[in-house]
């Protein structure tokens, strides 16, 4: 698959306030500053689809962009440490646990883990509570540009190794760079994949 278009749709400071339910949706999410708009935009070949910034905390709600015109990428604020008060986390971490839990139409939320550092918590800590809510994901290391590519490499396996520890089925994991456009060829056939067998959600209505 290829990318010839992708737009700016919606920022949504709550789930209810996202797009119709009714394509395919694959959410990007991360630490605070782990490169998800710059992977975005790597993946669109559009640098300024979505903004990036080198200050943690940039993104602040759902933003979607319609790719194709026929499935969404959803731009989510990332988990962690930012420099924001303890009550907008807690916002955050509520609009965020409620989009992932009510969002119909996700088909699966890509994890962005940064490749130059050894497994941390916070990241198998948000897997685990992914799997609670039974949540698909896959995981993409990404900046890979940014250190060996042997270093990167262990620090995935390592990863993974540790998410063994707990789970009985790893998903598709994917390396990345931004700025080598790495891994964009095998993510764009993935969501390929999963596009061909979308099937648009049914509601139902409440009497």
């Amino acid at each position: 698959m290829e990318i010839t278009k992708a737009t700016y749709v919606i920022s949504s400071p709550t789930v209810e306030g996202c797009p119709k339910p009714d394509k395919a949706e694959y959410a990007f999410i991360g630490r605070s500053n782990v490169g998800k708009s710059s992977l975005i935009n790597m993946l669109t070949r559009n640098a300024k689809l979505a903004k990036t910034s080198n200050t943690p905390g940039k993104t602040q709600l759902i933003n979607h962009f319609l790719v194709n015109g026929s499935f969404y990428i959803v731009d989510l604020p990332g988990y962690g440490f930012a420099k924001r008060s303890l009550s907008t986390r807690v916002t955050w971490e509520k609009m965020i646990a409620n989009y992932l839990q009510k969002r119909t139409n996700l088909v699966t939320v890509f994890v962005l883990v940064d490749s130059r550092h050894e497994p941390q918590e916070i990241d198998l800590g948000f897997l685990r509570k992914l799997g609670e809510w039974g949540v698909p994901f896959n995981v993409i290391f990404t900046k890979a540009d940014k250190s060996t590519q042997r270093e990167a490499s262990k620090h995935a396996r390592q990863f993974v190794e540790a998410m063994k520890l707990e789970w009985e089925f790893i998903p598709r994991t994917f390396i990345t760079s931004a700025v080598k456009f790495l891994g964009r060829k095998e993510l764009l056939s993935y969501i390929d994949e999963l596009n061909n067998d979308f099937v648009i959600p049914v509601v139902e209505v409440k009497e």
